[in-house]
This record gives structure tokens, C-alpha cells and sequence, in this order.
């Protein structure tokens, strides 16, 4: 059976009729539900990038020459602190350490020479038998014996400390970031071996503009978040007392110290930082539309008239039980009604109209 374009039009009218009388006597039963539109105190909010940081977080160098002969952590090793990390080959501060301890037990048996010595001769002086120049001489060569043994004591703490530096332990707990050197490697002085830092207390580094950074420095809060965790309050910032050369920009510093799991030095956040307040015209999310280019509301009078108006928003809020609500810029004024259920709104809209 053939069914004309007419024919199919008009049962397709039909339906809709239908349809939009039902909506219609189901709007009746069910009163439509609207917002008031009222201007709201909220926080001025200026947003900055922000780079998270380990305050704790270093590159071991090493402080005695020798060859790398253990290494017991690697790239990754969650080491805690005081743990060994490396050991070097250490006969020639074993060798040391030896001369150094030798050193000090020929100075002590000088000394008591040098004491027995300077004892007898006082004895002998007392008797008038030796002349002042021979007391004057054991004192000087007592005095000598005295700073030798000192010498000798201060030469074996840092052979002692040679041996130590053998030793490479961990400053503080933390990861292993990076290892500079294999087994087998000789180093000297200042060569770089490990480099780590600490999970246990992060920081925020981020950058703001010289129009904000007095509200910044009197406010002294910043929200950090990274991804979708939860944001990190923070109240102990540091603002550098100057500005970059280049940019113009402050940096600011925010301690961490409450940090969840996740978050790592070295990953993207969002600093927010309160600066100020301002009123604004605030609409639920829930009521605003967007007809292809157009973004809008239905707007109830006090007759229960909709009309559908056209309006432009600015930024989203959350209020304190969670509800989402959107900056009206222009379009709308205090005090007046928009539909919450703006399906509803535009059947009842057209039911007015006549269609």
C-alpha cells in the first residue's frame, strides 16, 4: 500500500498534536518549576599554572677518591634514610686510617717523654744545678709535644672520615631519580653518584602577574589541584620579592602538607588564588540551554508566561551543598524567574503561542 507525502505529513501533525497535548495537561498537573535569579557575593578567582616540587631533593656527590664496588639501589628504590647506596673500594683510607692512628700513638709517647722530661728538669732548676735556658727548652719542647699530638688526633678524624665517605648513605627517605655511575667506575671529589628526592613534603611553584600579586601577598592562600584529585590548601606561601625580568611575573611558592596519592614532583597543577570578591548574576546550570549558537533561558513571569531569552554567560560556580550554577553577564535581571526544566518550558512556550 502507497502512502502519499500528504497523507504522511498529516498523521505526522497529527502525533505531534497529540503528543503536545499530553505534555500540555501533564504541565498542568505539575506546576513549572523555577529559580529565582539573584546576585550572589563570589570570589574574584585568578587561576596560574603551577609545577609540583620535592622540598627535599638532591644530587650525592662523592667526597673521597676511590672505585665504585656495590651499588645496592637503583632508578625508582624507595630507600629510607640512613640505608647504604653505595660502597667504594677503600684500602687506601684503611691504609690511611692506619698511618693516622700510628701518627697519634707516636705523639702520646713523645708527649709523656716530653712531660717526664720537663718534670725532672724543673726538679733539677728548683735545686739551682741547671740554668733558667734548660727549663725554658723542656717547656717549649713539652708545648711542641702537646701540638703534635693534636695534630695527630685532628689527622686521624679525617682519616676516619675518609673511611666513612666509603660509605654513601641516604640523607633522608625518598626515590632514586637517577644513578650517575656503574660499578667499576672510579670517581674523585665532587662526582655525582644518585639523585633523589622525597615524597614526604611537596611544594607548588607558580607564576602571577604584577596586577594580582598584592592581592596574592594579603590573601597569603592558594588553592593547588592536580587532574581530578582533591584540591591541596594551602596558607604557607612565599612570594619572591621580585619580579622576572622577562615576563614581569612573580613566582610564588605554596608548601604542601597534605598531599594525596598520586601526586609526584615534576606534574602539571592549577594554582587558584582568591583575590578579591564581586557580585554576580548567578542562574542554575540546570536552566540554561544552548540552541545551536545560541545560548539561553526561559523566563517565567509572574502570570506563569514563558519566553525564551537569550543571555551571555560567564564562568561556572559551585555553591556549598554542591549545586552548579552559571555567571549571567547580560540578558537577565535580578529578581526575575527562569524555568529549571527547560524541556517542559519550551512545550509550554509553544502550547502559548498557539502552535
Amino acid at each position: 500500500m502507497r502512502v502519499s507525502h500528504g497523507n504522511l505529513l498529516q498523521r505526522c501533525s497529527t502525533v505531534l498534536m497529540v503528543w503536545l497535548l499530553w505534555m500540555t495537561g501533564a504541565m498542568a498537573a505539575e506546576p513549572l518549576a523555577v529559580a529565582t535569579v539573584a546576585e550572589r557575593t563570589e570570589p574574584d578567582v585568578f587561576v596560574a599554572d603551577a609545577l609540583i616540587e620535592a622540598v627535599h631533593q638532591a644530587t650525592l656527590a662523592a667526597e673521597t677518591t676511590g672505585r665504585i664496588k656495590q651499588i645496592l639501589f637503583d632508578v625508582d628504590d624507595v630507600v629510607a634514610k640512613g640505608d647504604v647506596l653505595l660502597r667504594f673500594t677503600d684500602k687506601e683510607q684503611q691504609a690511611g686510617l692506619a698511618r693516622a692512628e700510628a701518627a697519634v700513638k707516636e705523639a702520646a709517647a713523645r708527649l709523656t717523654q716530653a712531660e717526664a722530661e720537663h718534670k725532672r728538669i724543673q726538679s733539677v732548676f728548683a735545686r739551682k744545678l741547671v740554668a733558667r735556658s734548660a727549663l725554658d727548652k723542656s717547656s717549649a719542647d713539652l708545648k711542641a709535644a702537646k701540638q703534635r699530638l693534636k695534630a695527630a688526633e685532628a689527622d686521624l678524624k679525617k682519616a676516619r672520615q675518609q673511611l666513612e665517605y666509603t660509605v654513601v648513605r641516604a640523607p633522608y627517605a625518598g626515590i632514586v631519580v637517577k644513578r650517575h655511575v656503574n660499578v667499576g667506575e672510579r670517581v674523585r671529589p665532587g662526582t655525582p653518584l644518585m639523585t633523589g628526592f622525597s615524597l614526604n613534603k611537596l611544594r607548588a611553584t607558580a607564576s602571577v602577574p604584577q596586577s594580582v600579586v598584592a592581592a596574592v601577598r594579603r590573601r597569603g592562600e592558594v588553592s593547588i589541584r592536580v587532574n581530578q584529585l582533591p584540591p591541596m590548601v594551602s596558607k604557607d606561601i612565599t612570594v619572591y620579592p621580585y619580579a622576572d625580568a622577562a615576563t614581569h611575573n612573580f613566582t610564588v611558592r605554596a608548601e604542601l602538607s597534605a598531599v594525596p596519592a598520586g601526586v609526584y614532583p615534576g606534574m602539571f597543577a592549577k594554582a587558584r588564588f582568591v583575590i578579591g570578591e564581586q557580585a554576580r548574576l548567578l542562574v542554575p546550570a540546570s536552566a540554561v540551554v544552548h540552541r545551536s549558537e545560541v545560548t539561553a533561558v526561559y523566563v517565567v513571569d509572574g502570570q506563569g508566561r514563558v519566553s525564551f531569552r537569550a543571555v551571555r554567560i560567564g564562568r561556572s560556580f559551585t555553591d556549598e551543598a554542591g549545586g552548579q550554577h552559571i555567571e549571567v553577564l547580560a540578558g537577565l535581571s535580578a529578581g526575575e524567574n527562569v524555568a529549571l526544566e527547560p524541556v517542559k518550558a519550551g512545550v509550554l512556550l509553544k502550547t502559548q503561542r498557539g502552535h
